[in-house]
């Protein structure tokens, strides 16, 4: 998926059209210009609706964050020159009617600095204050209960909750387009015959204006309790910078998602096709939370666990043999895992899952590397399509594997019941309480992870949900992690053949323990724990795990079964690095265990040979819900 774009501003020459007498001849678009230049510019003019609202704030976005922008204001022009807007931008609250009139004299620019601004390259934004912004309805003007944003692509002057669904509709339209310059607003802005711009009140038009008061009330529900109390507070007056861009760009995408679901609700209610009598304060429309802190989420893992070029593993240049695509909800919730070739359901990992609910955000390694080693999943995936998938029933605390493979059939016992993912669960995996979890294979004996948090990672660092753990099947203990002293501490030390490079991977910090299954071995968990330049280091390097049934397999050459995973990070003075991402794996490799490394060296650099090989990508909530809505806002 392509990366997020911020939305272009091109520089216009200034040709405003007068303000006239109101006419009851709509513009197709719903736009009050008529191509008229003026040499002195006019207040910008047009409405917000929702019905017609008074007292709500209105302004103009010339600095493409979503929210108002006192002064002084600088804006860099096309030509690279900067025009400063001493009063920010242009902002008003509505009058009677919805009406409002901006002073845009600001955007006049010097002449010897540049062409003046064009308002109508700019989008609009209108927020609707709690117990202040006044809807005028057939009973007279009604307080709005719970405030909500709307905006309107450049140019449109009426702003309503259906001109904001056209808005993000073309910005969806355009982060998914292979050319984003021919993406224009207009083809999004019909919706099954209905123009989004219009003053749907003026027109007489109650299917819109029914959608529209739907819409808001959905747009409302999302809006943060900490806002909607500001906003309703004495003094407040909608000026307030609460909202980050993301979070106004992720309210946009949550509404075309679910656009189609409220204006479904609104169908049904109007029967015989009279809107005009559809009660949408009696509608149940969907609850849907947003995570408007727009967390980064692993979306993609590669596994690389085939060689064509040798019999058995481990090998180097090893091919890819399975895909892993991570779904979450509006919030950041895990929804679903979904492979093409087979992955590696894991009762550790689901358990660890489970820590946080599926906000695998709140995780500093969201996923730890796992790989099926079966030669099954380089056939399957060659085929093509979705072989296995892992769903999360957060509600019901319970998940779900569905294969159609036999990759599993030798190291889990685990056969399909079907030839296709028709939802019949191969493992079963429940939960009452954050600390234990079953798994449930047909056929076989329950197993239970318990989780043994005594000084272990998860309890020295914030947001590690790594702990011990026992695994048991009919109260047997199969294979039990436990931690001892937190280990050693130091730093980063060099030496005359590895000299210190502080930006590397440094082995900081000891988790001493026990792994205890067919055979009993110590060892430790290797982490690199510092700051550096501001930057809060918690990464996981490496740790070991027995693994008997995957050693067995004919073509893998571990007669031990000791295995470890060995995580790889970007450098700490790669470009671009933030809290939320400094702590992402970015490559993991599967080897045979060996001893701890000493406190303080430099870790070891990726092998050329191993088992396997995971390569993971990741993208903002923002641009993950763009890409799931590339299909869903065709051009009308």
């Amino acid at each position: 998926m392509k990366r997020l774009i911020p939305l272009s501003v091109p520089l216009l020459t200034l040709a405003i059209a007068g303000c006239g007498e109101e006419s009851d001849q709509l513009p197709i678009d719903g736009r009050d210009f008529d191509g008229v230049s003026y040499s002195e510019p006019a207040p910008y003019q047009g409405r917000v609706i929702d019905g017609y609202l008074r007292n709500a704030r209105v302004w103009l976005d010339l600095d493409d964050d979503g929210k108002y922008t006192p002064g002084p204001l600088d804006l860099t022009l096309a030509n690279g020159n900067t025009h400063r807007l001493e009063n920010g931008e242009p902002t008003t609250l509505t009058q009677a009617g919805g009406k409002f009139a901006l002073d845009i004299s600001e955007l006049q620019v010097a002449e010897e600095v540049g062409a003046d601004l064009d308002p109508r390259a700019y989008p609009l934004y209108a927020l609707a204050m709690p117990g202040k912004t006044l809807e005028e309805t057939r009973s007279g003007e009604v307080p709005v209960a719970r405030a909500y944003l709307m905006s309107a692509s450049p140019g449109t002057t009426n702003v309503t909750p259906l001109t904001t669904l056209a808005r993000f509709r073309s910005e969806v339209a355009r982060l998914n387009s292979l050319d984003p310059d021919q993406v224009v607003p207009e083809d999004y802005a019909d919706l099954n015959g209905l123009n989004l711009l219009q003053d749907y009140v003026l027109a007489g038009n109650d299917k819109a204006h029914a959608y529209a008061r739907a819409m808001a009330r959905f747009m409302a529900s999302q809006i943060p309790e900490d806002y909607n109390a500001q906003l309703s507070a004495p003094g407040s007056d909608g000026t307030e910078r609460f909202l980050s861009r993301d979070a106004v760009q992720l309210l946009g995408y949550s509404l075309v998602q679910n656009a189609p679901t409220v204006t479904g609700l609104v169908d049904a209610k109007a029967s015989g096709g009279d809107y005009r009598n559809v009660d949408t304060d009696s509608l149940e429309l969907p609850v849907v939370s947003v995570e408007l802190d727009n967390p980064v989420l692993l979306t993609r893992q590669q596994v690389l666990a085939h060689s064509d070029r040798y019999d058995s593993l481990p090998a180097n240049n090893l091919e890819v043999s399975a895909e892993l695509t991570f779904d979450y909800t509006e919030d950041g919730q895990l929804l679903s895992v979904s492979s093409q070739g087979c992955m590696e359901p894991s009762l550790k990992e689901v358990a660890r899952l489970v820590q946080v609910s599926g906000y695998m955000a709140e995780l500093k390694t969201q996923w730890l590397p796992g790989a099926s080693l079966s030669g099954l999943s380089k056939i399957r995936y060659e085929e093509g399509g979705t072989h296995e998938r892992i769903v999360f029933d957060w509600k019901n605390k319970t998940a779900y594997f569905d294969t159609v493979t036999l990759c599993h059939q030798a190291t889990r016992g685990v056969a399909p019941e079907s030839s296709e993912l028709d939802g019949t669960a191969e493992i079963t995996w429940q939960w009452t309480d954050k600390n234990a979890v079953v798994e449930r294979v047909s056929g076989l004996a329950d197993r239970t992870i318990t989780l043994l948090p005594e000084n272990a990672p998860a309890a020295v660092l914030a947001g590690s949900a790594v702990n011990g753990y026992r695994i048991e099947t009919n109260g047997m203990a199969d294979v039990e992690l436990t931690f001892g002293a937190s280990g050693a501490e130091c730093e980063p030390v060099g030496t005359d053949r590895d000299p210190l490079d502080l930006p590397g991977q440094y082995v900081t910090r000891l988790f001493d323990l026990t792994l205890v299954g067919v055979a009993s071995v110590p060892g430790a968990y290797e982490y690199d724990v510092r700051e550096y330049e501001g930057l809060a280091v918690e990464r996981l390097l490496k740790y070991p795990f027995l693994d008997p049934a995957t050693a067995s397999l004919e073509r893998v050459d571990s007669p031990a079964g000791e295995f470890q995973w060995q995580l790889y990070y970007p450098r700490l003075d790669t470009g671009g690095l933030t809290s939320a991402t400094v702590n992402h794996v970015q490559q993991a490799y599967l080897q045979d265990r060996n001893s701890p490394a000493a406190c303080g060296g430099s870790f070891q650099e990726a092998p050329r040979n191993s088992f396997a090989q995971v390569n993971y990508d990741y993208k903002t909530l923002s641009q993950y819900l763009v890409e799931g809505l590339s299909s869903a806002v065709p051009a009308d």
